[in-house]
């Protein structure tokens, strides 16, 4: 026999060949069925050869198989051989990774198969208890832990022989998510545009999918959720009411899942959702409701504009009209006879620990037409057109009519009679023509809450009588004061103004002079001193003039000298002093100077100014440090002098000012570039007038003072130049400044005077340029008048 070793999988054939000549060459299988082709099976017969081809040789294919050839006379002859299949060394579904969850009897699988059978072993090898290679080959973890992850190896051996193979197996152990929730609950406020930030950490293996979730829906990123850090946290934005309550953070992997519920506390502030106005009748009662809502549910408080008053539950109003009740986030002011005075504003305030608001309302009393004025008497004449008024306060507006002798006036009026309506107020316009026009008309104002009348009288009106006290005051050489008492009796209408009439008691003429309104004080201006007048007083309305008073006299003041001039002094700058001048009585005539002398209190000799009269104040100066002075102020009209005004004064002492406190406080590279900087500008200044005077700058001006000959072009050059220069230096009109006791001519850049006179004689002489003087009148010399 012969014996053929074949793996599984593999494919042979084999040959059989006769000796002689056979009729057939047939091959039986080990069952004894003669082979036929078929898929995984050849034949081919070729003469006294055959070739028996297996394919993908499996198991059952093993056994014996036999070469039959028969001859013509029926003889066989065989042979045989013998197959064997064995199996190699096969994993079937060995999985990489293997996954178990943490602290569960986990069975690493490693399923292999071969014949014969294999001898297999999976590593680690150590703890029996822990790890236990099972029958099937498998190996058991007894409370798997993530420590135990890891690469094992199975490995499978077939001793007969000599195969041996193996498989790493990744074991993965999973973890169950776990939640660390630092903060469980938040307090937030609504409508504040406030946000809140949920926060799941969520640990596991492998890494947990976090969800969040609110009444059982799963939260998507909008723009009110904001979901951050592989969701471990949720941010609220833009909280409402609505978003109160709990949320519930869900974390799930392959070995499980877990949820911990996070709860959002929301405040909202008070709101207040009912306030209406409200209408009541005068005397009735009326009933204020006020709804508010928020969490916690506020504490609803009243106060009333008018005065002030506030309300809270439980409180009554002193005259007990008023008295406030609440529950449950609503309150009820009740008031109790309503009057005028409870119309107005009602402010409405709802309050908590969490905030305020406040709405008004506005409590409108409906109530019958009442009169606003007790002028119920008019005055007119005839043919003057007189406004009777009749003013009405009421709620709704009132209807009027006009009613005389129980005969209602038309509103369009009637021949002599005009109607005129506005809101709260009828004129009723009347021409009166004759006596029977004058006497009583009726005003009647109607609504829906009730009826009101008023009686008016029209009266004939009269002139005004006569002022009395009539006084004469502040009487001087060209003015006076009038003063009167107003008439007993101004007629029934308003008195105008008042007419004073006045005249020269040696002549007929009057003169006449009104008052300013209805001022009781006229001003007569004008006037001839020591002169007799005669003055009278009458009041005009709009009927006429009335009666004068009766006549007074009264004689202006003769010329005389001026009074004392009054005189407040006030500090000067530097050496000066000044005197303000107030103009006192000028005696009749206007005042022509003050003369001012003044002197220390160490001199005996006065110095002496003279000030304009229109002048208001004089200044003195200069003086001297820390002196006493006495000055003597007299006015001046044509009449003569006033007595004198005296008086005294002290003048400071003299400001400490030197070089050490000006450059006390600059360094020493400061006073350098100070001094560098005022030789740079002196340099510039020469320059500019060595350019102006010469033609030239200062480096070319000396060159041609040292190179240049002297000679009759540059004399007449040199007149020029300094023809030139003496224009410069006079070119404008002088100006006089005092400065101490020197007078010192001012170049103004104004105006050109000519050089020289015609004659050729300089028009400034050196006596022009400097005078001494010794008050504040200065004469100009004839030179100085020809500058």
């Amino acid at each position: 026999l012969l014996l053929v070793e074949l793996s599984v999988g593999e494919s042979k054939f084999f040959t059989c060949t006769a000796i002689g000549e056979p009729v057939s060459l047939d091959w039986y299988n080990p069952q004894g069925e003669r082979i036929v082709a078929s898929q995984r099976v050849a034949l081919h017969t070729e003469g006294v050869r055959s070739r028996l081809t297996l394919y993908n040789a499996n198991i059952e294919d093993a056994g014996i198989y036999r070469c039959q050839a028969t001859d013509a006379e029926g003889q066989s002859q065989e042979a045989t051989v013998v197959l064997e299949i064995y199996q190699k060394l096969t994993f079937r579904e060995v999985k990489s990774p293997q996954e178990f969850r943490q602290a569960e009897r986990a069975e690493v699988v490693c399923d292999v198969t071969s014949s014969p059978v294999p001898v297999s072993s999976l590593s680690p090898e150590g703890d029996n208890i822990k790890f236990q290679v099972l029958p099937n080959n498998n190996l058991q973890i007894q409370r798997v832990t993530k420590a135990d992850e890891g690469v094992y190896r199975c490995e499978a051996r077939v001793e007969a022989r000599g195969e041996i193979d193996f498989r790493d197996i990744i074991v993965v152990v999973n973890v169950p998510p776990v939640l660390s929730v630092p903060q469980q609950s938040f307090n937030v406020t609504a409508d504040y545009q406030e946000s809140v930030t949920f926060t799941c950490r969520a640990y596991g293996s492998p890494e947990p999918n976090v969800t969040w979730h609110r009444k059982g829906v799963e939260l998507q990123e909008s723009e009110q959720y904001v979901v951050r850090a592989r969701g471990t946290t949720l941010t609220v934005r833009n909280i409402r009411r609505d978003d109160g309550g709990p949320y519930t953070c869900k974390a799930s992997n392959k070995a499980g899942e877990t949820e911990h519920e996070l709860f959002l506390k929301v405040f909202v502030p008070p709101h207040i959702t009912k306030l209406r106005n409200v209408t009541a009748v005068e005397g009735s009662a009326a009933v204020i409701s006020c709804k508010a809502e928020g969490e916690p549910l506020p504490e609803i408080s009243w106060r009333r504009a008018s005065d002030g008053h506030s309300f809270t539950d439980g409180d009554k109003s002193h005259d007990g009209r008023v008295e406030a009740r609440g529950r449950h986030g609503e309150s009820m002011l009740t008031i109790v006879g309503v009057a005028l005075s409870d119309w107005g504003r009602f402010d409405c305030e709802a309050l908590s620990r969490i905030g305020g608001h406040q709405k008004s309302m506005y409590l409108d009393i409906e109530y019958a037409p009442k009169f606003q004025t007790n002028h119920t008497i008019f005055y007119s004449w005839e043919g003057n057109p007189v406004n009777i008024s009749c003013d009405v306060m009421s709620n709704p507006p009132a209807t009027m009519l006009w009613r005389r002798d129980k005969l209602t006036i038309p509103t369009e009026g009637t021949g002599n009679m005009r109607v005129y309506s506005a809101t709260g107020r009828s004129l009723l316009e009347v021409t009166p023509m004759s006596d029977r026009d004058f006497g009583r008309y009726n005003c009647t104002a109607r609504n829906n809450i009730g009826m009101r009348f008023q009686e008016f009288i029209l009266a004939q009106a009269d002139v005004p009588s006569n002022p009395y006290s009539v006084r004469l005051s502040a009487v001087a050489q060209r003015v006076t004061t009038v003063s009167f008492m107003k008439p007993d009796s101004h007629g029934g209408v308003p008195i105008s103004h008042y007419l004073v009439r006045y005249k020269d008691s040696g002549t007929h003429d009057w003169r006449d002079v009104k008052s300013q309104g209805t001022q009781t004080l006229v001003q007569l201006s004008n006037l001839e001193p020591n002169t007799t007048y005669e003055v009278r007083v009458a009041a005009v309305n709009g009927k006429g003039q009335g009666e004068f008073s009766r006549t007074e006299t009264f004689q202006t003041l003769p010329i005389r000298e001026p009074s004392p001039p009054a005189v407040n002094g006030q500090r000067g700058v530097g050496k000066a002093y000044r005197l303000g001048l107030v103009k006192q009585d000028d005696g009749g005539m206007p005042i022509l100077e003050y003369i001012v002398k003044y002197k220390t209190d160490k001199e005996e000799q006065w110095m002496t100014k003279l000030v304009p009269g229109a002048n208001d104040f004089v200044l003195l100066q200069p003086l001297q440090w820390n002196t006493q002075y006495e000055v003597e102020i007299t006015a001046r009209n044509i009449k003569g002098l006033s007595e004198p005004t005296i008086v005294h004064f002290s003048m400071p002492h003299k400001p400490d000012i030197t070089a050490d406190s000006l450059f006390s406080e600059l360094g020493l590279g400061a006073v350098v570039g100070l001094a560098v900087a005022g030789l740079l500008l002196l340099l510039v200044v020469v320059d500019v007038s060595c350019f102006f005077l010469r033609q030239c700058g200062l480096l070319m001006c000396i060159t041609r003072k040292l190179c240049s000959k002297k000679t009759a072009t540059s004399g007449k050059n040199k007149e020029m130049e300094e023809g030139k220069a003496a224009y410069l230096i006079l070119e404008g009109e002088h100006q006089r400044v005092i400065t101490g006791n020197f007078l010192f001519s001012l170049i103004s850049p104004h105006r050109k005077l000519p050089l020289k006179e015609e004659n050729g004689k300089e028009t400034l002489k050196p006596d022009t340029i400097e005078i001494k003087v010794h008050s504040d009148r200065l004469h100009t010399t004839q030179e100085d008048s020809k500058a």
